[in-house]
C-alpha cells in the first residue's frame, strides 16, 4: 500500500486559498481606497463649486446693494422734486386765490369805505379800514356774508375817530376764507 501524504496537498491548497484571499483582500482595500478617493474628490469638487457659487452670490449682493443705494437716492430726489412741485402748485393756487379774494372785496366794497390794511393768516382774513358811518360797515359785512368766498364775518372793533376834522368810523373785521 502506498501511502500518499495528502496533508501536503491540503497545505498547498490552503496556501493557494490564502493567497487568493490575500489578493482579494488587497484588491478590496485598493477598490475601497479608490472609492473613498473618488468620494473625496467629488466632495472637494462640490465644495469648490459651492464656494464659487457663494462668491458669485456675494458679488451679486454687492452689485444689488449699490443698485439699492442708487434707487434710494433716486427716491429721495423724487420726493424732493415732488415736494417742490407741490409747493409750486400751492403757490399758483394761492396766487389765483389772492386775486379772487381782492376781486371779491372790491366788488363787495361800498364806495364810502376805504381799506387801510388786509392781513391774511392761513384761512383767516383781517380787514382794517374806515367808513363814513355804521350803515356802510353793516352793508359791507352783509355783502361779504353773501359772497361764496367768505364765512364767519365778524366785526371786531368799530370806533369813531376824527380825521381832518371829519368824524368817520374806523373798523376791524375778521372773516374766514373758504
Amino acid at each position: 500500500m502506498i501511502k500518499i501524504n495528502l496533508l501536503q496537498a491540503r497545505k498547498e491548497k490552503k496556501k493557494g486559498g490564502m493567497r487568493k484571499e490575500f489578493l482579494v483582500l488587497i484588491l478590496s482595500v485598493v477598490l475601497l481606497l479608490a472609492a473613498l478617493g473618488f468620494i473625496q474628490w467629488t466632495r472637494e469638487k462640490e465644495k469648490e463649486d459651492t464656494f464659487a457659487e457663494v462668491s458669485k452670490i456675494r458679488n451679486e449682493i454687492a452689485a444689488y446693494k449699490s443698485l439699492t443705494t442708487e434707487v434710494e437716492k433716486r427716491k429721495e430726489e423724487q420726493k424732493m422734486l415732488q415736494n417742490r412741485l407741490d409747493n409750486i402748485n400751492s403757490l399758483r393756487k394761492d396766487k389765483a386765490k389772492a386775486a379772487k379774494i381782492l376781486d371779491e372785496l372790491s366788488i363787495d366794497k361800498p364806495e364810502k369805505i376805504q381799506f387801510e390794511s388786509l392781513k391774511k393768516e392761513g384761512a383767516k382774513l383781517g380787514i382794517e379800514g374806515v367808513a363814513l358811518d355804521d350803515e356802510t360797515i353793516a352793508t359791507f359785512m352783509a355783502n361779504l356774508r353773501k359772497s361764496k368766498l367768505f364765512k364767519n364775518v365778524n366785526l371786531i372793533v368799530s370806533e369813531q375817530v376824527e380825521q381832518s376834522k371829519i368824524k368817520i368810523r374806523k373798523f376791524v373785521l375778521s372773516c374766514e376764507i373758504i
